[in-house]
């Protein structure tokens, strides 16, 4: 565990130098649009350890990795998030001599992320023989022009010299985490129009992800104070820039302004795409930094209007939930079905930028009620959009139905550790969950009647095909999975991944009734099909414990050696650096929620007397090494009143990445899991339950806060929620009245 930053409420503040732990420092300062993103990387040279990454949405590309030995329905490759080109390359030279802070001495240092507005800026004072320079940079990608990227820079020596500026776009890149001796792009002319604008054209090499052409643009100019002596373009292969030189007097500033465009074949006419990028520059460089900037400024205050999430009496808790939505928001805010929410976003390669279930049963409730039902229909629809690779990937299983990937970019399975891609097929029943959770909140059938019971029929067809039947119990059963739980692989029976099927068959079979007519035509169902799924939900195993009251996590669970994880000596944490594989498997210790997570999910079907027995026998056990586990243990503890347990857990996963207490943060961000700090902050102490198809609280402060506050989306209406020492107040900020359920009691909202 390590803190760097210092706690403020709205920004992320670094105040020395820390080149021993520079890529955790990157990754805390990425930045991103939706569009593209970067780390928090230095403009100028920088020789010291540094991850440097530029990411791109939508563009990937196969690892070289294979595995040693290879059976039927393996996918035939990985894939990779391709780093993209440095386009905030700026480098500093002071008589020559390049500025870098690995090297140089440093005075001072400042990195500030500003979460209100987006902007990543940063102020140092470097000593030389000569005397001392001031460099201050400032950059940000715009959220209201997402293919803009803009860049100042400012320095002012307290010595007369010369100083060169030379900002470049460098398409020269490579990866760290994969195909690191690989370049993956082929480049297709680089040059400068007469408007001063300076270009790289490059497209990915051949890829089964597809090959996208990108035109980059950039316009770089001194800023206007500033009067270079030399203005020279340099044009190389993959790499243009502008070098601009001054003769500095002592305690004068000079600089230049950067503007950035990237522009794709995907959101362009492959004819238009160099003069749209062109254009793009132009206009931004007209437009100016200042303007830009206050339009980024107000791009974000009105996403913060409904986001926000206040926490009165704890910075270090208020801290944590700002930063959680501010890189969720950076990474996606559902512009575009085709993509979805990358584990690491724009922070880092781990990963590979490809899609988990994390989106479906983290990320998609958030969304729904702080970004609004457009981007949660853009979330799930980008599942109907890949059925078909759903559908290849059974039957490389020779199943029937639907196989929703582990690891996506297509659509298509595209990860190969069989005990994860091909056992822990759970996933497949949080994609069903999610259509269910949308439509109960939203009360809007029309995504589950158009696109969600395609679906859901597939996910159904493929548990109703990979159950078997015992005639020893008269059950039905499924073996051979992993669970949520991944330090057990190739169990029998697993519990949450039984009971997950079970009702999403039962669930199935119910839509299947409801839709229109016409609809339920094309889906080529049967009455015996929808008989059958109805009798395996009604007839499968779910082991239990009697003695114990229980569920059991998996058949031979209780015969493992049980202790809590408090015995585990510190040096042995966390297990995943410290204990050989086989170790871990044989332990009872537990990544993450498993059968917890069944009953978060269908929390509305038992009672809080069953919750609590399952939470306080397996929550000693779990060690919390997934990104994903507090967040669930977090609501539960609230729902059955152990709040000091709910807090604790609430501030591991707020401040995961903000304390690196799982010491991995430095090769990026847990993106996907930081949803599970708003979801513990308003299902979990706030008590927001929408399944029953009504909006309830049953709110509730935990010690040391004074308040907090957050505003939802919900049925057209913008709700505020305000919790208080000694009660609660709901205000109906705008849409028509409707009756609400607060502490157990229903009042009526207008």
């Amino acid at each position: 565990m390590k803190t760097i930053f210092a706690y403020d409420p709205w920004k992320l503040v670094e105040t020395e130098l820390h080149r021993e732990d520079m890529r955790l420092s990157e990754s805390m300062t990425s930045i991103g649009n939706g569009h593209m993103g970067m780390r928090g990387n230095f403009e100028e040279r920088y020789s010291g350890d540094s991850h440097r990454g530029t990411y791109l949405a939508g563009v990937w590309f196969p690892d070289k990795t294979r595995v040693g030995w290879w059976k039927n329905g393996y996918p035939l490759y990985f894939g990779k998030v391709i780093n993209a080109m440095n386009i905030i390359s700026l480098r500093i030279r002071i008589n020559g001599e390049d500025i870098d802070l690995a090297n140089d001495q440093v005075e001072s240092f400042s990195r500030v992320l500003d979460m209100q507005s987006g902007i990543l800026s940063r102020e140092f004072v470097i000593h030389r023989a000569e005397g001392a320079v001031r460099v201050r940079f400032e950059r940000f990608v715009s959220i209201a022009r997402p293919e803009i990227l803009a860049l100042r820079c400012r320095v002012t020596p307290d010595y007369d010299c010369k100083v060169a500026l030379i900002p470049a776009i460098d398409a020269d890149v490579h990866n760290e985490d994969s195909n690191y001796d690989e370049t993956f792009w082929l480049f297709e002319g680089e040059d400068e129009d007469a408007n001063g604008i300076l270009s790289v054209n490059v497209r990915t090499k051949e890829n089964p992800f597809g090959t996208p052409r990108f035109a980059v643009c950039g316009a770089m100019a001194a800023s206007p104070a500033s009067r270079p002596k030399k203005n020279k373009v340099s044009v190389e292969e993959a790499y243009v820039a502008r070098k601009l030189v001054f003769d500095c007097e002592a305690d004068e500033t000079v600089g230049c302004d950067k503007f950035v465009c990237v522009a794709t074949s995907r959101d362009h006419q492959e004819s238009q795409l160099s003069l749209s990028a062109r254009t793009g520059a132009l206009v931004a460089q007209t437009a100016g930094y200042d303007a830009l900037r206050r339009e980024q400024e107000r791009a974000w205050a009105r996403r913060w209007e409904k986001a926000d999430v206040r926490i009165d009496g704890d910075i270090a808790a208020q801290q944590g939930i700002r930063f959680n939505i501010f890189q969720l928001f950076s990474t996606y805010y559902g512009e575009d079905a085709r993509l979805n929410i990358g584990p690491k976003g724009f922070t880092g390669e781990k990963y590979g930028g490809a899609t988990y279930w994390d989106t479906e049963a983290y990320c998609l409730p958030m969304y729904t009620a702080i970004a609004g039902e457009d981007v949660a229909h853009n979330l799930l629809k980008y599942r109907w959009l890949q059925l078909d690779g759903a559908y290849h990937n059974a039957r490389q299983q020779g199943l029937p139905g639907a196989l929703y990937p582990m690891v996506t970019f297509t659509g298509v399975e595209c990860h190969n550790e069989w005990e994860i891609t091909f056992e822990e097929i759970h996933r497949n029943s949080a994609i069903a969950y999610a259509i269910y959770a949308y439509t109960q909140y939203t009360g809007d059938r029309s995504y589950l009647n158009d696109y969600g019971i395609d679906v859901l029929l597939g996910i159904a067809r493929f548990w109703a095909g990979r159950v078997h039947y015992s005639k020893r119990a008269d059950k039905y059963m499924i073996h051979g999975v992993t669970g949520p739980n991944e330090y057990e692989n190739n169990v029998n029976n697993n519990w949450y991944t039984n009971r997950m099927a079970a009702w999403v068959l039962s669930y199935t079979a119910d839509q299947l009734m409801l839709v229109p007519r016409e609809k339920a035509q094309t889906l080529g169902v049967s009455a015996e099909e929808i008989r059958r799924f109805r009798e395996i939900s009604e007839k499968m195993y779910l082991p239990y414990d009697e003695e114990l009251g229980i569920f059991v996590q998996h058949d031979t669970f209780l015969d493992k050696d049980l202790m809590p994880a408090s015995s585990l000596p510190a040096e042995d944490r966390p297990l995943n650096q410290k204990w050989s594989w086989d170790r871990i498997l044989r332990s009872c210790f537990i990544k993450q929620a498993d059968t917890l997570q069944g009953l978060y999910f269908l929390e509305h079907l038992y009672d809080k007397d069953t919750i609590r027995r399952n939470f306080e026998f397996y929550e000693p056990m779990t060690v919390h090494e997934s990104s994903l586990s507090p967040c669930v243990h977090s609501i539960l503890a609230a729902g059955i009143g152990e709040l000091d347990k709910a807090q604790e857990l609430y501030r591991r996963t707020a401040r995961l990445d903000l304390d690196n207490i799982n010491n991995d943060t430095s090769d990026g961000l847990h993106i996907t899991s930081m949803a599970g700090s708003w979801l513990s902050i308003v299902q979990g102490f706030a008590g927001m339950r929408t399944i029953s198809g009504s909006l309830s609280f049953d709110p509730q402060l935990p010690d040391g806060w004074e308040g907090y506050a957050f505003k939802i989306v919900y049925r057209g209406r913008l709700i505020e929620i305000s919790v208080f020492r000694g009660g609660a107040a709901v205000k109906l900020l705008d849409g028509e009245p409707l009756f609400i359920t607060l502490s157990g009691k229903t009042v009526e909202l207008k």
